[in-house]
């Protein structure tokens, strides 16, 4: 099965299947609209959009199959005649989404649904777990590109993903937000993302000494070689790098790069540049890998080490520093009327909805606007595009290069005080007066 692929509607929270009997009961087909957006978050001042790939794929295949029919028979919770309906049910509505790449901002819908009732209800928990899970990362893996200033990144999360379906998550999302590849070759071959990895401390350990691990590396290896430099003593690593780096050049080969994984990575890289260049080694990069994330690269760049590249793994990986997106999926819209919940704290924004964008002449993002679904207001951009209707895809998605380019461009557009890691400004984010009407009236 592929690691993208819909693991059917029994993948939900059980209150979906019960509110869904209960509407069953009670005759509810009536065609209702859910949005899809996130709450505010102290330490985000942006989203990126990722995982629609992934739920349109579930939307086409969403159908129970006889088994998952006999196992909630077994349970003894449902009425027969709900279970047939089950068992003929596939996705019918239609699906409004922002384009994967695409930035967005608190409150805002990133995806509407609308939908015969029952079947808008039960794809709740699958939406939020695959669009939640895929824009959290993206969001981290962009903080960690945007950290690193222009030096390459690379996905090194795989072995410490919260399982092996947030490991491809990962590897899609960080590729998504600008890294250049990933250790996951099976994302690499599924994807056509560039794959990347040096040794590991145990291949060093292997050979009776340093620089013999590192000659036969460079035999099997020549236009590829990096080597692992700190297994030891990691000034003695680039003396030995260097060493076997010099006998590569004898015979018309280069050396690639070395690579720090502990340690003063500031004070190290310096000395270890300066032991390459001192050696006749100067295009020989220095890579670093070691728990980083966006604050550990920032610290690293403005201490003026010596890096070229790095590789990000584990505080990448699962977000560390904010490893949930408060994504909620609510009804909006429940035939001709509007709905909003009105919880203290959690209050909903009623009716179909459009998000608008406005940009400067230069294209640097000025504004955005939550509007009501049939608004076209003058200078302004939908974001929501359709994706799905009467439950067929409408469009082919674009390539996952395509996507990374979309995202690259709407990043550029953002102003700099909205990327902060630190109270991050708030981008403006308004309501139309005709969507602000409708309120009144929900």
């Amino acid at each position: 099965m592929s690691p993208d692929a819909f693991p059917g509607p029994l993948f939900t929270d059980l209150y979906e299947l019960t509110m869904a009997a209960g509407y069953f009961e009670r005759r509810m087909h009536t065609p209702a609209t859910f949005s899809v957006f996130v709450r505010a978050h102290p330490k985000r001042g942006y989203f990126v959009a990722a995982g629609l790939q992934a739920v349109l794929d579930a939307l086409a295949n969403f159908r129970f199959s006889p088994e998952e029919i006999a196992w909630l028979t077994q349970t003894g919770r449902f009425k027969p005649a709900f279970l047939d309906y089950l068992a003929q049910l596939t996705f019918s509505g239609n699906v409004l989404a922002m384009p994967e790449g695409e930035l967005f901002f608190p409150n805002e819908p990133v995806m509407e649904i609308t939908a015969p009732l029952i079947e808008a209800q039960l794809l709740e928990t699958y939406l939020i777990n695959s669009l939640g899970v895929a824009s959290m990362l993206a969001t981290k893996a962009a903080r960690c590109v945007h950290a690193a200033a222009g030096r390459p990144v690379v996905d090194f999360s795989l072995r410490r993903t919260q399982g092996y379906h947030a490991g491809m998550v990962v590897a899609r999302s960080s590729y998504i937000a600008g890294f250049v590849g990933t250790s996951n070759v099976l994302a690499g071959k599924l994807w056509d993302i560039p794959i990347s990895g040096t040794m590991a401390h145990s291949f060093v350990t292997a050979f009776n000494t340093e620089v013999e691990a590192f000659e036969a590396y460079a035999d099997l290896f020549p236009d590829d070689a990096i080597f692992l430099i700190d297994t030891f003593d990691t000034l003695q690593g680039a003396r030995n790098a260097a060493l076997v780096g010099r006998r590569m050049q004898d015979k018309g080969l280069a050396l690639r790069g070395v690579r720090l994984d502990s340690g003063d990575m500031i004070d190290l890289s310096r000395k270890v540049r300066r032991i390459l260049d001192d050696a006749g080694l100067p295009a020989v990069k220095i890579f670093a890998s070691s728990g980083f994330d966006e604050y550990a690269l920032s610290h690293l760049i403005a201490g003026g080490a010596r890096i070229d590249a790095f590789g990000v793994g584990t505080r990448m990986g699962v977000s560390a520093d904010a490893p949930y997106l408060d994504m909620v999926y609510k009804m909006v819209r429940l035939g001709d009327r509007n709905v909003r919940k009105q919880s203290e704290g959690k209050v909903t924004l009623a009716g179909e909805k459009q998000v608008f964008r406005k940009a400067a002449t230069d294209g640097r993002f000025l504004e955005d606007m939550i509007g009501v679904r049939d608004e076209a207001p003058e200078g302004y951009q939908p974001l929501l595009q359709p994706v799905m209707q009467n439950g067929k895809r409408m469009t082919r998605l674009p390539p996952l290069i395509r996507i990374r380019d979309r995202f690259a461009d709407n990043f550029r557009c953002l102003e700099d005080g909205c990327k902060r890691f630190e109270a991050p400004e708030i981008y403006p984010v308004r309501l139309s007066a005709r969507l602000e009407a409708l309120q009144k009236t929900a």
